[in-house]
């Protein structure tokens, strides 16, 4: 005997099982975006409701980017090249020697690259002291 296909009920012994999916979304589609919706699912080796499940799932879970922690990011990579931009002419000059287009483009690429990770030490630092006067 076969049960009918759940349409938005949960089956009663649903709650003893964490994560079990009881809850159907439909859309409708054209022909073409059927066909792209497919292609796009094969490429990733997935079934349709799968590959559009967790596309769905994705896009919602996505933080959009804060404008304060992007500034706060490039201020702390500016920061870095500066500084270090500043030690290593110093360090050339005192050897009379002058700093290369290679040594600026590498910190450049060393600023970039811990752009977002010293940006993350700044509002931990900022939020364990207590944020802007005091106050979290």
């Amino acid at each position: 005997m076969t049960t009918p296909r759940n349409s938005g009920s949960a089956p009663e012994n649903a709650s003893d099982k964490p994560g079990f999916r009881t809850k159907i979304l439909s859309t409708r589609m054209t022909p073409e975006e059927l066909r792209e919706v497919e292609a796009a699912a094969e490429r990733d080796g997935k079934k349709s409701a799968e590959w559009l499940r967790d596309t769905a799932l994705r896009s919602a879970r996505q933080r959009p980017a804060d404008p304060m922690e992007v500034l706060l990011g490039e201020q702390s990579a500016m920061r870095y090249m500066l500084l270090n931009l500043f030690y290593a002419t110093a360090q050339a000059n005192a050897e009379g020697k002058h700093l290369l287009p290679e040594s600026v483009l590498k910190i450049r690429d060393q600023a970039n690259a811990r752009k977002v990770t010293d940006m993350r030490k700044l509002l931990e630092s900022f939020a364990q002291e207590g944020g802007v006067g005091g106050q979290p």
